[in-house]
Order: C-alpha cells, then sequence, then structure tokens
C-alpha cells in the first residue's frame, strides 16, 4: 500500500502496488468506508479508473465475547482491463497471493506487537 501510513477515513486514495513477474502492478483504489466500534475494525475500499480489476475489498477484524479474534476479507472483482481479461487465470492467481500476503503481513504485525 501507498502511501504506507495512508489513514483509514473514507475517500482516502491508496495504491496497492503488487509485483506480478518482471513487472510492477500499480492498482489505484479509495477507501469506501470504516468500521471502529467495540469488538469490530475494519475498512473496504473500491477500485477505481486505472485499476486493472473492477471490485471492492473488505477487510474486517472481529472479536467475540470469548476474546477469540478473526481477521475476515471479501472480495468482488471482475477484470476491468484488457489485459486483466486475457490473463484471467493469472489475475485470479495474483489475487490469490495477495489475499494470502494479507494474512501474512496481518500476523507479522501482531506477532511484533505481542
Amino acid at each position: 500500500m501507498f502511501p504506507r501510513a495512508a489513514p483509514l477515513e473514507k475517500d482516502q486514495t491508496v495504491l496497492v502496488v503488487v509485483r506480478v513477474a518482471l513487472t510492477i502492478a500499480v492498482a489505484p483504489c479509495r477507501i469506501v468506508r470504516t468500521v471502529d466500534e467495540p469488538g469490530r475494525f475494519g475498512f473496504a475500499y473500491s477500485t477505481l479508473p486505472g485499476h486493472p480489476e473492477e471490485g471492492e475489498e473488505a477487510f474486517l477484524i472481529e472479536t467475540d465475547d470469548t476474546g477469540t479474534v478473526a481477521f475476515n476479507v471479501e472480495a468482488i472483482s471482475r477484470p476491468a482491463a484488457l489485459v486483466a481479461k486475457l490473463g484471467a487465470p493469472v489475475s485470479r492467481m495474483v489475487q490469490r497471493r495477495t489475499a494470502t500476503r494479507y494474512l501474512e503481513g496481518l500476523a507479522h504485525y501482531v506477532n511484533a506487537h505481542s
């Protein structure tokens, strides 16, 4: 994500930067909603023109009454750019890899702060 210290605020624009083989994809997004409630924290962003996909991703961390923590990632998308349409299987692979990196990043953060 760029900028790395972007505030999680509605209407904040961010860039998702992903390495794909020998190239780097830059995908502009805008935060469309945030959640900051007792036991729930998260945000959702929507893609902007120039993003290879069209859709939305949401990230939500929830803690239940027993103290169990769950991290949910929801994504709805379809190819927008011609390269994404032609390379749909590669696009899906990149999306799965990105979701895995989200989980790894969260695990790293939790381990560093516990």
